[in-house]
């Protein structure tokens, strides 16, 4: 079972394809992130530059899908980081400010953020689990990879109030 996991999560992994020449517009990915409102559970946009690289040649093949989500993600991962480092600046002002509080929280932050890569793997791990008997099951855990960091990316924008 760990050896199915492990599997799912190096196929699915965050990275811009080269093999096939398959890749994404970054200002795409962007312009939907600068674009979706606050407290927007699924933007739109989402999925727009992997669905332009799937149009390249080799892009609609299982593979090709797959690369081309998988850039897309990783780009998405990159906002996403850079917003935890954001969220963590505001969080650690906040920390020093002199005023009492209960927790830390740029602590509390790093812990849900690890809490959640944890699930994220998971979740997509599961996913891939379920349809481990056909080729879908790519498609299926790297789509999952790339709703969730797109999500996580817009809710710490979000906990900023920006």
């Amino acid at each position: 079972m760990k050896r199915v996991l492990m599997i799912a999560a190096m196929l699915c992994a965050p990275q811009v394809s080269e093999a096939q020449g398959l890749t994404i517009d970054p200002q795409i990915v962007r312009d939907c992130f600068a674009t979706t409102e606050t407290g927007a559970f699924f933007p739109a946009c989402l999925g727009q530059a992997s669905g332009q690289c799937q149009d390249l040649p080799g892009g609609s093949t299982t593979i090709g899908i797959a690369e081309c989500i998988a850039a897309e993600t990783a780009e998405w991962d990159t906002i996403l980081n850079e917003e935890y480092q954001a969220t963590q600046k505001v969080n650690e002002s906040a920390d020093t400010d002199g005023l009492s509080q209960v927790m830390d929280r740029s602590d509390a932050l790093r812990d849900a953020q690890r809490a959640w890569i944890a699930f994220r793997d998971a979740d997509c791990g599961a996913r891939y689990a379920m349809w481990q008997n056909g080729t879908i099951r790519t498609i299926v855990a790297a789509n999952c990879h790339l709703t969730m960091t797109a999500q996580r990316a817009i809710s710490l924008r979000d906990m900023r109030g920006e």
